[in-house]
């Protein structure tokens, strides 16, 4: 695998009985590159995720992450991968019962157990300066707003450092401001600290803010492949109709 090379999905099927959700799907993924993952609802953008990330185990092909293949590693081995991978859940997946300190500190304890309480409460504010949240370090899930619940989501997803990122819609729920501030921070993330991304959406905005490529995922095959604009300005009618009805444009 060349050396920019951070995931390889190859041949990728997956069905659920007589429901075929992907086939034969190969996608390549560069360092600190941002890949796109358009396609209809129930096209398998989420399963293409959880096949990656471990989550789901696909009925044929190949993942590999960093030269390793996901699917041949012991759940201990799994783990370790984990632990350079980010995934940003849609609804943030907070734990309630956790202030923001405590949900940003759970990572840390579980991964580097070696941090003392002063370096996993320095990394907390750190990581919340990024997202600009400072402020929230205190607050319950339920005294923040939606945009601030991403934000923190985001926060808790890069706080071990992953080099690379796994995107679940992540402005999805959110006002066309707010959607705009999450996706330019997104591509801040990704240039300061260098990440890699996989990012499922629908909104258009937030594609042409962030992408560097994007793949179509259409009737269980990689549809089409390119950049955003020669996606959206595609004479496929498949195409031109999603684009022009089907997506989230602000």
């Amino acid at each position: 695998m060349a050396n920019n090379l951070i995931v390889a999905v190859e041949n990728l099927t997956k069905r659920f009985d007589e429901l075929l959700v992907l086939e034969n799907v190969s996608i390549e993924v560069h360092r600190a590159e941002n890949l796109i993952v358009f396609g209809k609802s129930g096209s398998g953008k989420s399963v293409l995720l959880k096949c990656i990330i471990g989550l789901m185990k696909p009925d044929a092909g190949n993942v590999f992450i960093n030269d390793k293949n996901v699917l041949e590693l012991s759940i201990n081995q799994l783990n370790k991968v984990r632990k350079d991978i980010g995934f940003l859940f849609q609804g943030a997946a907070l734990y309630d019962s956790m202030t923001v300190r405590e949900n940003l500190s759970f990572p840390l304890k579980r991964h580097f157990e070696e941090m003392t309480i002063k370096e996993i409460d320095d990394k907390v504010k750190y990581t919340l300066e990024l997202v600009s949240l400072e402020e929230a370090i205190d607050k319950m899930p339920s005294e923040l707003s939606g945009g601030m619940k991403k934000r923190i989501g985001l926060a808790r997803s890069i706080i071990t450092d992953p080099a690379l990122m796994l995107y679940d819609e992540p402005t999805t729920g959110l006002d066309p401001i707010t959607s705009k501030e999450i996706s330019e921070l997104i591509l801040n993330l990704q240039k300061k600290l260098n990440m890699t991304s996989i990012v499922v959406t629908h909104d258009l905005i937030c594609a042409e803010i962030i992408a560097d490529r994007a793949i179509f995922l259409k009737d269980a095959h990689v549809a089409f492949e390119g950049n955003i604009d020669d996606l959206t300005k595609s004479n496929d009618p498949f195409l031109k109709n999603f684009f022009s009805h089907d997506i989230i444009k602000v």
